[in-house]
């Protein structure tokens, strides 16, 4: 991708409209996004990794010529260096977010001075929507259509059929 463009990394699973939000204003800034899709996940997620690739290429796909989307695995300053990327744009949800991203961004610059972060927040009516409640609810055979893009929701619907 050519330009000034920064990194998005995360597990995204699966990825939100809170995501989706990010990636859509980090394009006000940035010419073009790399969505690094972490294979490695230990907050119980649901799909796997080209699972999870194929569901935010799919989410995406209107940004398809700004955004290209990878998998990764190992620390993300390493994978922004391979790529030559000197930006990691962070959402945040809330003020209890900061915390653990502020910790996570100044580990990046102890690894890697270079690399800067970025932290954008999400619009107010995403700010509650976190992947782990997605999953919680999907689970439980909740609607989350208001909450995930339409190919995500499907996809959950078929990992977690409705027991009603």
């Amino acid at each position: 991708m050519k330009g000034n463009s920064a990194v998005y990394a995360g597990t995204f699973d699966p990825i939100t409209f809170g995501h989706c939000d990010i990636v859509e204003r980090a394009l006000h800034i940035f010419d073009s996004l790399v969505i690094a899709v972490a294979e490695g996940n230990k907050s119980g997620g649901v799909f796997s990794v080209a699972e999870r690739v194929s569901l935010v290429e799919q989410s995406l796909a209107g940004f398809a010529d700004r955004v290209r989307v990878e998998a990764f695995s190992g620390l993300l300053v390493d994978y922004a260096k391979k790529r030559g990327m000197s930006v990691v744009v962070r959402g945040l949800r809330a003020v209890s977010d900061y915390e653990y991203e502020s910790q996570m961004a100044m580990t990046n610059r102890q690894l890697s001075p270079d690399l800067e972060t970025i932290f954008l927040m999400t619009s107010w009516k995403y700010s509650f929507v976190s992947s782990s409640t997605v999953r919680e609810v999907a689970r439980n055979a909740g609607d989350v259509s208001s909450l995930v893009p339409d190919a995500v929701t499907k996809a959950l619907m078929r990992r977690f059929p409705c027991q009603k």
